[in-house]
C-alpha cells in the first residue's frame, strides 16, 4: 500500500461520462466502519478511495483489515502535543487532479485537516466534514473555533438531527447539513439475530448465570469511566434489594473492569464479565438472551447493535451530554430514559423491562424499525452519495426516493 500522494494525470470537474471520484480521510478506519466503507465502495456511485493510517491513533479500538477490492492508501498519523495530530500524505489530495471531492473526518485539532480543506476551498474542490457536530449548542470561543473549522466545508455529514438543528441555531444554512446517521454491519446483525431460538437464549442464560429464569441487564461497550457503568452496578443492587433478582452482563474490556469487578462482589450484583467480543453470533445470543441494554453514561453504538438485535435500550436523559445515536430511542416503545448520574432513577427505568419475561415480539420489532429505516450502511451509503453529488441537504429523501431498507 503506497503513501497517499496525488495522482500525475490532469482530470478536468466530473462530467457526466464518468463517476466522481472521492477520497475518504480517516485517521484509521475502525473495524465497526467496514460494513459502511465496502457498502460505498462496492455498491456506490462514485469511486470511493479510503485514505488513513494502518493502526489506531490513539485509541484502544480495533482497526479494520481492509479486504483486496477496496481501494486503500496509507497516509500516517503523527501527534504532535497532546491531541493535535498530522497526518501525513492527504495535503496533497487538495493539490492534485485525482479526486474530485474529499470527505474527512472532521476533527478541529488535526491540522492537516484544516489545511487541505483551505486548499481544497480555494482550488474549488469540494470537501465534506463527517462529523458528530454540536453536541451541545455551540458558545464562546471554543464555538467559534469549531463553527469556523466547519465553515470551510462545503457541507456537513452529521450523525444526527439535534446536531443539524444546534448547526441551523448557529447561523449554518439547513441545505449544508446532511444527516447520514450511524451503522454496523446490519446485514451480518441480521443474519446473526436469525438463527437465535428461544431455546438458544434459555441455554445461554443457564451457562452464564446458572438458570434460565434470570432478568439480564447488559451492556456492550467498553469498560472505560465515562460509561458509567458503576451506576448501572448501583442501580441493579436496589433493585436486586427491592426483590427483583437481575443480573448484568458486561461484554468488553478496559481500565474500569477490576473496579467493576470490585464493586459488583462488594454490593452483592451477579455480574459476569465476558470480554471484548467481535463474533457476531456471540453478540446477538449476549443481546437477545438480555431483557435490556442499559447504557448509563453515554449511548453511541452500544445502541444500533442492541436495536439491530431487538432488545430494548435504556440511558440518560441529558441531551447536551450524548451522543448522537440516543435519538434512535423512543421511551415506552424500544427503550426508556432516565435522569443522568442518578441510580434510583435509572434502577426504576430499568425494572418494567426486567418484570417481563424476556423481549416480546411487538419490542423486539419496535427496536427493528430504526436500524431496518435507518441506521444502516445501505441508508448511510445514499444519503452520502446525495451529499457528495451535490444535492442539498433532504431530511425526508428517503421517503421519495424509496432509501429504507
Amino acid at each position: 500500500m503506497a503513501a497517499a500522494t496525488p495522482s500525475t494525470h490532469s482530470t478536468s470537474a466530473t462530467s457526466p461520462s464518468r463517476r466522481p471520484r472521492v477520497a475518504i480521510v480517516y485517521h484509521f478506519f475502525a473495524h465497526y466502519r467496514a460494513a459502511v466503507m465496502v457498502e460505498l465502495v462496492r455498491n456506490g456511485r462514485c469511486d470511493w478511495t479510503l485514505v488513513g493510517d494502518t493502526k489506531d491513533f490513539e485509541s484502544d479500538i480495533k482497526a479494520w483489515s481492509q479486504p483486496s477490492d477496496v481501494p486503500f492508501r496509507v497516509a500516517p498519523c503523527r501527534r504532535l502535543v497532546r491531541s493535535v495530530m498530522w497526518q501525513r500524505g492527504v495535503v496533497g489530495l487538495a493539490l492534485g487532479r485525482e479526486f474530485d471531492a474529499i470527505v474527512m473526518l472532521g476533527n478541529s485539532q488535526w491540522l492537516a485537516t484544516w489545511l487541505t480543506a483551505i486548499i481544497a476551498r480555494l482550488r474549488g474542490k469540494p470537501v465534506y466534514f463527517w462529523t458528530h457536530g454540536w453536541i451541545r449548542p455551540p458558545s464562546g470561543w471554543k464555538g467559534a473555533f469549531r463553527s469556523a473549522f466547519y465553515r470551510l466545508a462545503k457541507g456537513l455529514l452529521l450523525y444526527g438531527h439535534l446536531a443539524k438543528q444546534y448547526g441551523i441555531d448557529a447561523g449554518f444554512s439547513p441545505d449544508r447539513l446532511h444527516v447520514i446517521y450511524n451503522s454496523l454491519d446490519y446485514d451480518a446483525q441480521r443474519a446473526a439475530r436469525a438463527k437465535v431460538t428461544a431455546d438458544d437464549e434459555r441455554a445461554l442464560r443457564r451457562e452464564l448465570f446458572g438458570r434460565d429464569d434470570v432478568a439480564i441487564a447488559i451492556c456492550s461497550t467498553r469498560l472505560i469511566a465515562i460509561r458509567r457503568l458503576d451506576l448501572l452496578v448501583e442501580a441493579a443492587a436496589r433493585l436486586r434489594a427491592d426483590g427483583l433478582p437481575v443480573v448484568l452482563l458486561l461484554v468488553g474490556d478496559g481500565a474500569e473492569r477490576a473496579n467493576l469487578e470490585r464493586l459488583a462482589k462488594e454490593r452483592g450484583v451477579p455480574t459476569h464479565f465476558a470480554g471484548a467480543c467481535y463474533d457476531e453470533d456471540r453478540l446477538a445470543r449476549y443481546t437477545m438472551a438480555s431483557n435490556v441494554t442499559v447504557a448509563p453514561g453515554k449511548v453511541g453504538l452500544t445502541a444500533m447493535q442492541s436495536l439491530a438485535f431487538g432488545t430494548p435500550v435504556i440511558t440518560h436523559d441529558e441531551a447536551d451530554d450524548q451522543m448522537p445515536e440516543w435519538e434512535a430511542i423512543v421511551p415506552g416503545k424500544n427503550g426508556s430514559l432516565f435522569r443522568r448520574n442518578d441510580a434510583a432513577a435509572l434502577a426504576e427505568a430499568m425494572r418494567p423491562w426486567l418484570q417481563r419475561p424476556g423481549v416480546d415480539a411487538t419490542t423486539r420489532a419496535e427496536c427493528h424499525k430504526a436500524t431496518d429505516r435507518f441506521y444502516n450502511p445501505v441508508m448511510q451509503r445514499r444519503a452520502i452519495e446525495r451529499a457528495v453529488l451535490g444535492n442539498d441537504a433532504d431530511d425526508l429523501f428517503w421517503m421519495r426516493e424509496g432509501a429504507e431498507r
